[in-house]
C-alpha cells in the first residue's frame, strides 16, 4: 500500500512539474545594421560599412539551444538549393549564447544579441543579394523557430533616382487628397564588364515594407511600370503611383510613471481617430525602438490598439506596424464594438510606429487593402525608397545578384 501511495505521489509530482513546463517562443525579433532603426542591409564594399545585428527574446523555461543558419535566396525570397551558393562552413553560427533577462520580465526569460561577421569569422556573406536567417534547433536545423530577411550589396553600378509629385491621370478625385502620387525613375549605365542582356529588375522597398516590394521588370511593361533601353549601355526603371500616405502614427510606452499597468491603451488618452485630413509628426520610417533588456521595466505588456472611423465606414479595419513587419493579416483584424474598433496585441515596452488598413477578410484572406482611407495621403510625407538593381547573373547555374543600391528620401 506504502509503495502504491508513494508511485502515486511520483506521477503525480511528475505531472505537475510538466504542467508548468512552456512552449518555447520567440519575441521580439530584430535585425539591423548601424543602430536599432536602421534598414537590415551590408555594403561590403562601402568603407563605412556596417555589421549586422541580430536580437531576440526567448519564452522557455530552460536555456535555449539553438544555432542561427544563413542563406543566400534569390529576388523572391526563396532559398537556394544549389550547392555552389550554401556557402558550406561559412554559414551556421553555432551553439549561441544568452543572457538571463531581469526576474520582471515573466513573459520572457533569455536574451539573444549577435553581431555578423563576428570576431570568429565563421559566417561570411559572400554573394550580393537577399539573405534569410534562420534560428534552429541546434539538434535538427529543419526545425526553425524563427526567420529574418536582410541584404548583402556589393555595389557597383551607381544608381540615379529622380523622384517626381503628380496627380493620377486620366481621373477626378474627391477628395483631391486621394490623388497625390510620386512616380520613382532609376536610371543607370551599365559598365562595360557587365552584359545588358542579363539585366533583369528594379525593386524598391518603401520604409520597411519587405512583404509589399515596388517590382519594375524588364519584360513586363504596363502603364504603371515601365522600362526602357536604348540599345546600348543606358537603362531607366519607372513605377509610377505610389501614393506617399502619411507619417505613421506611434505608440510610445516606455514611461513608467504613466503606463505602469500589465494593460494599456496605445494611446494614452484612448482611442484613435482618422487622420485623413491631417498630417502626421515624424515617424521612424516604420521601425521600432525598445527599451534596454537589461532594464527591470522592460517588460511585455498588453496593448489595446482601438480607433473609431467615420460613421459611413463599412469594412473590416486591419492593424499593421513594426511589430508585424507591416503585413497585412487576419489575426490583426480589429473587432468590432459599438462604433470603435479595437485589437490587444503583447508587445515589450517600447516605441512602436503603426497604422490601420483598411480592407474585407474573405475566406481568411485580406481583400481591397487601402493605406490611405483612414491615414490620408499626403506629398510632405517623408519616406524612405530602397532601390535595388538585379543581375541574372550565369555563374553557378545562374542566381539574382544585386549590383547596384541606392536609397532616397521622398522629403
Amino acid at each position: 500500500m506504502k509503495y502504491f501511495i508513494l508511485k502515486t505521489l511520483i506521477v503525480y509530482f511528475l505531472l505537475m512539474d510538466c504542467s508548468f513546463t512552456k512552449d518555447l517562443s520567440i519575441k521580439s525579433l530584430r535585425v539591423y545594421s548601424n543602430d536599432e532603426i536602421s534598414f537590415p542591409i551590408l555594403t561590403p564594399m562601402e568603407a563605412d560599412n556596417p555589421r549586422l545585428t541580430i536580437e531576440f527574446d526567448v519564452d522557455t523555461d530552460v536555456l535555449p539551444n539553438f544555432n542561427i543558419v544563413f542563406r543566400y535566396c534569390d529576388k523572391n525570397w526563396i532559398p537556394h538549393q544549389n550547392i555552389f551558393l550554401l556557402n558550406n562552413g561559412k554559414n551556421i553560427e553555432y551553439d549561441i549564447d544568452f543572457e538571463v533577462l531581469p526576474f520582471t520580465c515573466k513573459e520572457a526569460r533569455y536574451h539573444y544579441k549577435g553581431v555578423f561577421p563576428n570576431s570568429d569569422n565563421n559566417v561570411d556573406f559572400p554573394f550580393s543579394g537577399k539573405w534569410m536567417f534562420f534560428v534552429t534547433d541546434i539538434q535538427d536545423t529543419s526545425i526553425v523557430h524563427a526567420s529574418g530577411k536582410f541584404y548583402v550589396v556589393y555595389n557597383e553600378v551607381p544608381i540615379n533616382v529622380v523622384l517626381k509629385k503628380e496627380m493620377l491621370e486620366e481621373k477626378s478625385f474627391n477628395p483631391i487628397d486621394i490623388g497625390r502620387i510620386i512616380n520613382l525613375t532609376a536610371s543607370f549605365e551599365l559598365p562595360s564588364e557587365l552584359f545588358p542582356s542579363y539585366i533583369e529588375s528594379v525593386e524598391v522597398i518603401e520604409n520597411k515594407k519587405f512583404n509589399s516590394p515596388i517590382w519594375v521588370e524588364r519584360n513586363f511593361n504596363t502603364n504603371v511600370r515601365q522600362y526602357s533601353w536604348n540599345g546600348d549601355r543606358s537603362f531607366s526603371f519607372t513605377a509610377r503611383d505610389i501614393y506617399p500616405g502619411n507619417e505613421y502614427r506611434q505608440t510610445d510606452f516606455r514611461d513608467i510613471n504613466r503606463f505602469n499597468s500589465e494593460n494599456i491603451n496605445a494611446q494614452f488618452s484612448g482611442f484613435d481617430m482618422s487622420r485623413f485630413y491631417k498630417p502626421g509628426k515624424r515617424d521612424l520610417n516604420g521601425a521600432y525602438l525598445l527599451t534596454n533588456y537589461k532594464n527591470d521595466f522592460a517588460t511585455y505588456l498588453n496593448v489595446n490598439f482601438s480607433i473609431k472611423p467615420p460613421d459611413e465606414y463599412l469594412g473590416d479595419i486591419f492593424l499593421v506596424g513594426s511589430f508585424n513587419n507591416w503585413q497585412v493579416l487576419p489575426e490583426y483584424k480589429l473587432e468590432k464594438n459599438g462604433d470603435i474598433h479595437s485589437k490587444v496585441i503583447q508587445l515589450k515596452r517600447g516605441l512602436y510606429d503603426y497604422q490601420y488598413v483598411t480592407g474585407y477578410l474573405h475566406e481568411n484572406y485580406v481583400k481591397d487593402e487601402n493605406w490611405i482611407s483612414l491615414e490620408g495621403n499626403f506629398w510632405e510625407t517623408t519616406n524612405e525608397f530602397h532601390v535595388f538593381l538585379y543581375y541574372h547573373d550565369p555563374n553557378y547555374g545562374g542566381y539574382d545578384r544585386i549590383i547596384g543600391f541606392t536609397k532616397i528620401t521622398s522629403r
